[in-house]
């Protein structure tokens, strides 16, 4: 019985040992750093390229969906351009994620920072400070117009001071970035100079891909490094969110469990141009209502070209009984 005794603690000292060793490890190297180029920026203040920078930021591209603080959602979504200084959160499987405030406020804002950084971390996915950011955004293929427009409008912006707290990542997180399973992004080629926007399946691929991000959320994906883990556009990745579970949809054009097979393109234009129905939705519905026609036409033109793939979506809302109350 004795003998059982020592090797048991034996071997349970050894677990904690080694469970000390991994906590340690772990605690010393999550904050990797990564070499990424600084892509060249031109910045202008002619109106026309201020324009499509705040288009894209207010519309397509959804910045403010995720930059803005909370308490301003409402007057976002009655078209209000509300100041880009942050405050939300968003909370997954590896921490609790934080989006700065793009205001080009010095000391709280993107003021300090250099054009090429900002540029750097929309087209690598890596910070002024090296560190790898968990790939929400989907602009490494961004043409190089959009992406000077969108940092010329960010400069153009009246500065906001709000300080927001770092990202925080948990210990799952943190494993996760030691193991080196959250990696930064990079163009697929080189980035186009610009695209025409017009009713094309061509740039109905560029904005679902590269801009929009319907790819982003409408694919299966591991959400604890952000990996897609099935066919893109398929459908099925679940947002739990405070008033309950969304679950995207799929959005290939298979005759049975795809979205688009009940939709024509008018009714696909007047859905994204109505704005949300369910509270708390992750959809961008509030940017997406701001869409010029013209996008939205040639994104579903786009979806209908993709091969269709079975993958039915039971429920794509339920909400907790207490939000129906």
């Amino acid at each position: 019985m004795k003998k059982s005794l020592k090797i048991f603690g034996i071997f349970a000292g050894s677990i904690v040992i080694f469970a000390i060793g991994i906590f340690v490890f772990v605690s010393l190297t999550w904050e990797k750093t990564f070499d990424a180029p600084y892509p060249a920026v031109a910045i202008s203040s002619d109106s026309t390229v201020l324009a499509r920078g705040q288009y894209l930021v207010y519309g397509p591209a959804h910045c403010a969906t995720c930059h803005i603080d909370p308490n301003d959602y409402e007057a976002m979504s009655r078209g209000e351009l509300v100041p880009l200084a942050g405050g939300s959160e968003i909370n997954i499987d590896p921490g609790i994620f934080r989006p700065r405030n793009l205001t080009p406020d010095l000391d709280t804002g993107i003021g300090a920072l250099t054009d090429a950084e900002v540029a750097r971390v929309m087209r690598f996915g890596v910070g002024h400070d090296g560190r790898v950011l968990f790939p929400f955004m989907p602009f490494e293929n961004m043409t190089e117009y959009d992406l000077n427009a969108i940092i010329s409008f960010l400069r153009s912006q009246p500065p906001v001071s709000r300080r927001i707290e770092p990202t925080e990542y948990n210990f799952l997180g943190k494993v996760v970035l030691t193991a080196g399973l959250i990696k930064p992004i990079k163009p697929s080629a080189t980035p186009a100079k610009a695209m025409k926007q017009e009713v094309s399946v061509v740039y109905g691929e560029y904005l679902a891909n590269s801009v929009t991000n319907c790819v982003g959320c409408h694919s299966p994906r591991d959400l604890k490094t952000g990996e897609f883990t099935g066919p893109k556009f398929s459908g099925g990745l679940a947002f739990e969110e405070v008033l309950g579970t969304f679950t995207s949809p799929n959005l290939t054009p298979d005759p049975e469990t795809g979205l688009l097979a009940t939709w024509t393109e008018e009714s696909f234009v007047k859905r994204l141009k109505s704005g949300r129905i369910h509270e708390g939705t992750p959809m961008p519905w509030s940017s997406f209502a701001m869409m010029d026609e013209v996008d939205i036409r040639a994104i579903y033109r786009y979806l209908n070209t993709l091969p269709p793939i079975k993958n039915k979506i039971e429920q794509t809302v339920a909400l907790r009984a207490e939000s129906q109350d």
